[in-house]
């Protein structure tokens, strides 16, 4: 059922006067549902995430149009989009749950108990790499804090560093290629790269000693779009690459049509190597270590939960001594 002032058209709803009426628990629950289906993109696709049907989203929208007094959002056949005044209500809805974290966060810290959210955004295909060390640092924060909800993102790049400055996410950890002012970047690791052929690539049965740098140079490259590396032009001959691939999945089906050559982290290739479908090409001479960082907007202040975090991460990268044999 659609909400009479969701759907599309020029019809706004009576004006109100937010300031007659404190905001209340009723609200609060309201502008988190608005929230929640901002960011799915959508009614339907928030229904999972909210576990409640599509009619009773439709209607707690109504109603919080109705309660402010303005037309949020637009769904039908032309997709589901907010109006002007929407975006305006979603940013301020961002800050308001800020708000409430940071008062949260001192009383928390005053009793000496953590409670609150803590949103991660991560890049995608990090789960392989024995070097991250978020699976711990999780897992720790779960251990000392657990009635802190965890909401964890595999993402995109440039999608977390949206969800960084608009205020979805506490942080992201993801591969710093350059850094920009826009964030303030805390190191944790290196992430290891080699160059790849697929098992068809007429490399792939060339014994090494016989593979020279000449022979990349000529080869057909692809091009990892977000892996913006300047060292990686050093081993192609082109400046423009042959193939270009977004996420690191596309690289890999690339590099097994056999046409071209790839780079690709170790982590993740390694699953593919033992089943002699990937070679890695002169890996004592072309490999490329990525920086990977938790970031943070610039200036933003470091909250308990995320202190916590931070500090279980780092406590994560401490290399273990090796048990002695007894």
């Amino acid at each position: 059922m659609e909400s009479p002032l969701s759907k599309s058209g020029n019809t706004s709803p009576a004006k109100s006067d937010i300031n007659q009426h404190s905001l209340g628990v009723a609200d609060l629950k309201l502008l988190r549902v608005f929230k929640t289906v901002v960011e799915a993109g959508g009614f339907t696709a928030a229904c999972n995430e909210l576990n409640i049907g599509l009619a009773a989203i439709s209607k707690q929208i109504s109603d919080l149009e109705i309660r402010f007094g303005m037309k949020l959002c637009t769904r039908g056949r032309e997709g589901f989009y907010l109006t002007e005044h929407g975006k305006v209500a979603y940013q301020a809805c961002l800050d308001l749950f800020s708000s409430i974290n940071l008062f949260r966060d001192k009383l928390n810290h005053a009793r000496h108990e953590l409670f609150g959210e803590l949103n991660i955004g991560i890049i995608d295909n990090t789960i392989t790499d024995p070097q991250s060390p978020v699976i711990c640092g999780l897992g720790e924060v779960y251990r000392q804090a657990p009635k802190v909800n965890i909401r964890l993102h595999a993402t995109q790049l440039d999608e977390i560093e949206r969800g960084v400055i608009d205020g979805r996410f506490t942080c992201g950890i993801m591969p710093v290629y350059q850094e920009k002012p826009e964030f303030d970047y805390f190191f944790l690791y290196h992430e290891m790269a080699y160059l790849y052929c697929g098992d068809k690539h007429p490399f792939f049965s060339v014994p090494a000693q016989e593979i020279k740098e000449s022979h990349i140079k000529s080869s057909q490259m692809v091009n990892h779009f977000y892996a913006n590396h300047s060292k990686k032009n050093i081993f192609s001959g082109v400046t423009t690459p042959h193939a270009i691939a977004v996420q690191v999945e596309a690289v890999t089906m690339l590099l097994m049509t056999g046409n071209y050559l790839g780079f690709l982290p170790e982590h993740y290739a390694s699953a593919f190597m033992g089943g002699n479908k990937l070679r890695a090409l002169m890996p004592d001479n072309i490999e490329i270590a990525t920086p990977f960082s938790l970031v943070v907007k610039k200036g933003a202040p470091f909250n308990s939960v995320l202190n916590l975090f931070f500090s279980a991460l780092k406590q994560a990268l401490i290399p273990r001594p090796e048990a002695k044999a007894s």
